[in-house]
């Protein structure tokens, strides 16, 4: 807990009106941003103008919106963060033994965020090839940020918390968003759900998210035994049955996790 000394309010006011726009909000006016942060409408409008002049924003009649500077931010942290920088070669082989997508997440509230990700290389499987445009249309790149409940990386970081720490998180993200027909809101369903994850120390997610996309993670601990990240590959169905992926998919991933133990 950071002391009240050391607490700068006008700096937490400032990045909470950066993160008050997201896909759904693109623009936003000095109302919507007082409502969406709790800041009054006066402050709220100081705030816009700040970040306008410093160049973190731009602006036309009234709405606001993210400029490009915004992206120095995520930019610094990619290069100069050091989980980023182990997980992509290994990603880069996962993605190359399995021939399909890969990505590694973290947790961040009530979701996970993309922090490296690899692609297989084109023209190696027709199948994947076809059905590519449906499986990555949303969500597949640096810095996405997806619901923890709804996906396979998710549900696998929320079966390594301790179970006070998991049951707060229930308390705090309550209710849980449908995303699809296929996602699981009871909290009962995904606790038994998250309990299977940790049991099996993999999870496998269909459709709950996104529409025709199926994924396999698994936790990269540390040598502490702690989960620092979420490894997963977005697959087709056929490859997530009990045979291909006890056979191809999960050893892969295994042999990624392991490779990272000793330096995360």
């Amino acid at each position: 807990m950071i002391a009240h000394a050391d607490y700068i309010a006008g700096l937490a006011k400032g990045l909470a009106v950066l993160e008050s726009f997201s896909p759904e909000r693109q623009r936003l006016n000095a109302s919507q941003v007082a409502e969406r942060t709790g800041l009054s409408r006066a402050a709220a409008r100081r705030q816009l103008l700040t970040l306008e002049h410093l160049g973190y924003l731009e602006s036309q009649d009234g709405q606001f919106w993210l400029a490009p500077k915004v992206l120095r931010l995520a930019g610094a942290y990619l290069r100069s963060a050091r989980l980023p920088r182990l997980l992509q070669p290994v990603l880069d082989r996962l993605a190359l033994a399995t021939d399909e997508a890969c990505s590694a997440v973290v947790l961040d509230g009530a979701q996970v965020v993309i922090v490296a990700r690899s692609m297989p290389a084109a023209g190696r499987n027709p199948a994947h090839a076809r059905s590519a445009p449906m499986q990555f249309a949303q969500g597949l790149h640096l810095g996405a940020r997806l619901a923890a409940h709804a996906t396979s990386t998710g549900r696998m970081l929320l079966a390594c918390l301790r179970p006070r720490d998991l049951s707060t998180w229930l308390n705090e993200h309550s209710p849980l968003a449908r995303l699809t027909a296929h996602t699981t809101t009871d909290p009962k369903a995904l606790l038994r759900l998250i309990e299977q994850a940790r049991l099996a120390d993999h999870c496998v997610a269909h459709e709950e998210h996104e529409l025709g996309v199926h994924a396999l993670a698994v936790p990269v601990r540390n040598l502490a035994g702690e989960a620092v990240a979420a490894l997963n590959v977005v697959t087709r169905p056929e490859r997530l049955q009990p045979g291909p992926l006890e056979r191809e998919l999960l050893p892969a991933l295994q042999a990624a996790t392991r490779e990272l133990l000793a330096q995360v």
